[in-house]
């Protein structure tokens, strides 16, 4: 028994709630209040009377299934279904109706439909897309909602924009998934036939000509050897010629169509005119010339007239099989070709002398011929001769002078650009080679003088400065202009190419000659000496490979004598002695036969280094004026790299870790500076630190 609804008695309906939220019902679309959403539940969430819910999950529980977006799990998913409508043809006498077969695609990623007629030929009706691909909504009165998933089944009709669709059948994967959707998937339904089409296939099939007809398919040749063309070259030597001349062909054989055509290769400055083809792309009969046929005389089929014209002036035709009266052309195919045969073109005999590769494998696959030997067809060209050029006349460079011999158009001579990009001075790379060089004179005054000899690996140029001294009564300065410098006991009118001095003439310990100065190269400083030592392949002098293969060569018979002079020198068994020393240990035992520069990369080889300390505050001071320089900004990424590879979170990391990702950021800092940061933190740490 309900309680009056009186002050006092009824109680509060709010008691227990926690919810009083609105949902917004109204909104705005084009400028215009409208109601947005009927679903949308009352206050607090609770139904409105007389309102359904769609619940939340409707086949499977919660935690079921993929949580992403529509988009994502079902991208690329399409439920395909096979449909058919009616259609009223009013206009027509021989239809009253026409049945339309079509596919409907229902597209899972966003509820969408396309419908889709398979186009059919000849058919005079509009096919294809019949329903673009968007979503359609209820028929009414549901207009307000659209078709989802559950509106389609097996046997089921759907009606889009009043037109009824009849579902027929479906793909396999389409029933799949509704299986899995919980929907009991009907029996599949027949598709009716169209009965005009019916009628005019009947009509079409009593209209089928009885005219003799032969299939004749070359579609499959053409598929299976469409662009495969064998090449031979040949050889016509032409009678009617007054001398004779062998004229050179290239023979090319079309395996798509059996066709031949031939094309002439003509030598320069012969006196014949260049045509495109010596023969045009045909089949080529073997038995050519022949006389001319008349009209019809050659056809792919022979008909027979059993009636003749007895019965009103009509014939019956049939086909002949046993081709009576026809005739047979024999045409060259790609068995009677070889090299060595003699082929008829149109009354010309052509020898096949070669062929390509391409033509060779297709031989050796289909005929299991493995014999390719050419046949000898040209003649042994004439003996070229010698290029030969004037002396040099003295005026200007001999390559400049060599320039004018090579043409009427007289042009600079020709640079090495490449070696000028990779030799040239690139960062801290200088690429020059620098010595410290004496003069051999018996002149006291000269004897003191240094000079300086730079050798520029860009452009193989030599430069010398002399080393200014004080009170000595000479300038210093600049001694001999940059430039490419021959080498001493060469003509000078002569037509050969003079030589010049290259980088593996200079090393420790050379004498060379310029412009009749001899100097004796005494020393050379240490990027020289690591540039030398670093392209052992092109300075053998620099080579511990081969010096030391050189040493035991000389060396290898008094093994015992030498290790008693080396432990002679070292009196205090310390395994160390000085260069000096060793130097004079190893021009004694090799009674001179290395140069300065070998003992000096030997004892480079086998020296101690030198440790020495190094400054931190010093380098960062460095490192962080390149760095404002060049404006290296990019701290965040390399440390977030570094921490990224600090696995451990042990704040260190080795060095070998820390210089490439150095390196991959590009950090404008020299290789040597950046080694001695490292190394300090290896030293200070035993590990360099991400700092």
């Amino acid at each position: 028994m309900a309680l009056p609804l009186l002050p006092g008695v009824s109680r509060d309906r709010n008691i227990g709630k926690e919810k009083f939220h609105k949902s917004q019902h109204w909104g705005f679309c084009n400028d215009v209040a409208m109601l947005v959403d009927e679903n949308k539940p009352g206050v607090g969430g609770k139904p409105l009377p007389g309102q359904k819910l769609t619940p939340k999950y409707s086949v499977f529980p919660e935690g079921m299934g993929s949580d992403a977006p529509a988009w994502v799990a079902f991208d690329k998913q399409v439920l395909s279904f096979d449909a058919y409508f009616d259609e009223e043809v009013p206009d027509k006498n021989q239809e009253l109706y026409r049945i339309r077969h079509c596919k409907i695609y229902f597209y899972l990623e966003d509820d969408t439909i396309q419908v889709i007629e398979p186009r059919v030929k000849n058919s005079g009706i509009p096919q294809g897309t019949i329903v673009r691909r968007h979503r359609i909504p209820l028929p009414p009165p549901c207009e307000d909602q659209f078709y989802t998933i559950d509106h389609f089944n097996i046997n089921t009709e759907v009606t889009f924009y009043a037109r009824k669709y009849k579902i027929t059948d479906c793909d396999q994967f389409t029933k799949n998934f509704l299986r899995k959707m919980g929907v009991r998937l009907n029996p599949p339904a027949s598709q009716p036939d169209d009965p005009y089409t019916q009628e005019r296939q009947k009509i079409l099939d009593s209209m089928a000509p009885f005219r003799p007809y032969e299939r004749i398919d070359t579609l499959k040749q053409f598929l299976e050897h469409d662009g495969h063309v064998l090449r031979f070259f040949c050889l016509w030597d032409d009678p009617e010629s007054m001398f004779h001349d062998p004229r050179e062909l290239v023979l090319h054989y079309y395996l798509s169509d059996d066709t031949i055509d031939i094309k002439e290769i003509v030598p320069v400055n012969s006196g014949r005119d260049a045509v495109p083809l010596f023969l045009r792309r045909d089949k080529l009969p073997k038995h050519a010339p022949i006389g001319l046929y008349q009209p019809g005389t050659i056809t792919n089929r022979t008909v027979l007239n059993v009636l003749g014209n007895s019965v009103g002036n009509k014939g019956r035709y049939i086909l002949d099989n046993r081709k009576t009266g026809t005739v047979h052309q024999e045409f060259y195919k790609d068995g009677d070709l070889k090299i060595g045969a003699v082929i008829n073109v149109w009354g010309r005999k052509i020898i096949l002398c070669d062929c390509d590769e391409f033509t060779k494998e297709y031989y050796r696959t289909k005929y299991g011929i493995e014999d390719f030997t050419p046949v000898s067809y040209k003649a042994p060209p004439p003996p070229k001769r010698e290029k030969t050029f004037p002396p040099y006349t003295g005026f200007g460079s001999e390559e400049d002078s060599l320039c004018s011999c090579m043409g009427l158009i007289l042009k600079p001579p020709a640079k090495d650009f490449k070696k000028f990009l990779e030799k040239d001075r690139i960062g801290m790379e200088s690429n020059i080679l620098r010595f410290l060089a004496k003069l051999v004179t018996d002149n006291p005054i000269d004897k003191d003088r240094k000079f300086i000899i730079s050798y520029f690996l860009s452009d193989d140029t030599i430069s010398v400065f002399e080393h200014v001294q004080r009170n000595s009564g000479i300038h210093g300065g600049k001694f001999l202009e940059r430039g490419r410098i021959k080498k001493p006991g060469q003509e000078l009118f002569k037509s050969e190419p003079s030589e010049y001095f290259k980088a593996q003439d200079l090393y420790v310990g050379a004498r060379v000659c310029f412009h009749g100065h001899n100097f004796l190269l005494v020393d050379a400083d240490e990027y020289t000496l690591n540039y030398m030592e670093k392209h052992a392949n092109e300075f053998s002098v620099a080579d511990i490979g081969v010096i030391l293969k050189k040493l035991k060569v000389i060396t290898e018979s008094r093994s015992q004598e030498i290790r008693q002079l080396f432990a002679a020198t070292d009196p205090d068994h310390n395994k160390v002695i000085g260069y000096d020393v060793f130097r004079n240990l190893i021009v004694r035992i090799t009674d001179e036969a290395f140069s300065d520069h070998e003992v000096m990369t030997l004892g480079r080889y086998y020296s101690v280094k030198d440790e020495c300390q190094m400054d931190l505050h010093y380098l960062l001071a460095v490192a962080q004026e390149q760095l404002k320089k060049n404006r290296f900004e990019n701290f965040e990424q390399l440390t977030a790299v570094l921490l990224y590879n600090d696995r451990e979170k042990c704040g260190v990391l080795p060095r070998e870790v820390c210089r490439p990702i150095c390196k991959s950021f590009k950090l404008p800092l020299a290789d040597d500076d950046l080694q001695a940061l490292l190394t300090i933190h290896k030293e200070q740490c035993h590990k360099p630190t991400i700092e």
